[in-house]
């Protein structure tokens, strides 16, 4: 994997705290590749366990791959990406490198990659050097943290919103999915 954030692992040091490990670009491939017979009726089930699955990213990279052949015409490509590693920001880049990739392997061939002009890691150390250290009152980090500390001073902890039924003593973290349309005259209103 050309991109060292989907080849990062996070063990702990010797006092429990986690660091980047990345791999080197010549690890062994992603697993779960080779094409598997999954039957139609079993993928919704194979889906949801996939999907599900926990990441241990103290020995697991973030990214996760199965193919899937329904029939001899038809395969599936699952990928299931941990957000500490992409966004809704990174699917498009993903999903490019997946074509990409794709479309050199049906040809026999390895994708020819143009090197990455820069890596997450690049990013970051331009993000510290732009906002400076959080020692110095006078960085733009500094200043960013006190604005936001002093506008959130006073805050509740949690919002007392109305609601249809109470809070469960312990949270679940089960989401849920409840569609609604916006019509319109309210999207014209709201991009407005």
């Amino acid at each position: 994997m050309r991109h060292e954030s989907l080849r990062t692992l996070f063990p702990e040091n010797s006092l429990g705290e986690p660091y980047q490990h990345i791999l080197s670009p010549d690890a062994p491939e992603l697993p779960g590749l080779e094409p598997e017979d999954v039957t139609s009726a079993e993928s919704v089930e194979r889906l949801a366990a996939l999907v599900g699955a926990g990441f241990d990213l103290t020995t697991d990279a973030p990214l996760r791959a199965r193919l899937w052949a329904m029939s001899d015409a038809t395969h599936v490509l699952v990928v299931v990406l941990h957000h500490i590693a992409g966004d809704g920001w990174s699917m498009a880049p993903l999903a490019r490198d997946i074509a990409t990739a794709y479309a050199a392997r049906t040809e026999g061939r390895v994708p020819d990659w143009e090197p990455l002009p820069v890596q997450y890691a690049d990013f970051s150390l331009w993000q510290r050097d732009l906002l400076g250290s959080e020692d110095d009152p006078e960085s733009l980090g500094s200043r960013q943290l006190a604005h936001w500390a002093a506008a959130l001073d006073g805050a509740p902890d949690e919002l007392e919103l109305p609601t249809d039924r109470p809070r469960p003593a312990v949270a679940s973290h089960r989401g849920d999915a409840v569609p609604f349309e916006v019509d319109a005259q309210t999207h014209a209103r709201l991009a407005a």
